[in-house]
């Protein structure tokens, strides 16, 4: 038996009947066609599936469909709709931290939770935001690097605009 989910997906309210077992990933990925979640472990435990929810970083595949109940989800067509993440996606790609791009999606939603609480994280603290995201290509000194400059970026324009 289906229940009524009510809740926010980038932006847009939506109304859908839903099975009580349904992951949140799957119903991003299969109701509303956003596939830009992906499915790794579908254990938490490697952070393809990351999302906002009320913005904070939660893995998609642990969480239910329903207990999104009224609440906001970003994913990352969310993102890149409202261009909130350009910037980190061009440090991505300038960095070549985007690899297979399997992971590159639940780094970004990491990286851009972890921007929005801290504006000027270490790189220690970079590394601690990425620590439930696991990349099978390695390489995350480019990706700590990438999020690294999209800091110091963004610090440089507020403090231009002051």
């Amino acid at each position: 038996m289906k229940v009524m989910l009510s809740t926010t997906v980038n932006g847009e309210q939506v109304q859908e009947a839903v099975l009580p077992r349904t992951s949140l990933a799957d119903f991003l990925r299969e109701d509303l066609g956003l596939t830009g979640t992906h499915l790794g472990c579908e254990m938490g435990a490697c952070g393809a599936c990351l999302v906002l929810m009320d913005g904070v970083p939660v893995h998609a595949c642990l969480v239910l469909a329903v207990q999104a109940e009224g609440s906001t989800v970003e994913t990352i067509e969310g993102l890149n709709e409202t261009g909130a993440a350009a910037d980190l996606q061009a440090r991505f790609h300038d960095r070549n931290a985007l690899q297979c791009g399997f992971c590159t999606n639940g780094m970004l939603m990491s990286a851009q939770a972890l921007l929005e609480a801290n504006p000027a994280p270490t790189r220690d603290e970079i590394r601690d935001a990425l620590s439930g995201n696991y990349c099978r290509c390695t390489g995350y000194e480019a990706i700590v690097d990438a999020i690294d400059t999209t800091a110091r970026d963004r610090a440089a324009r507020t403090e231009a605009a002051k």
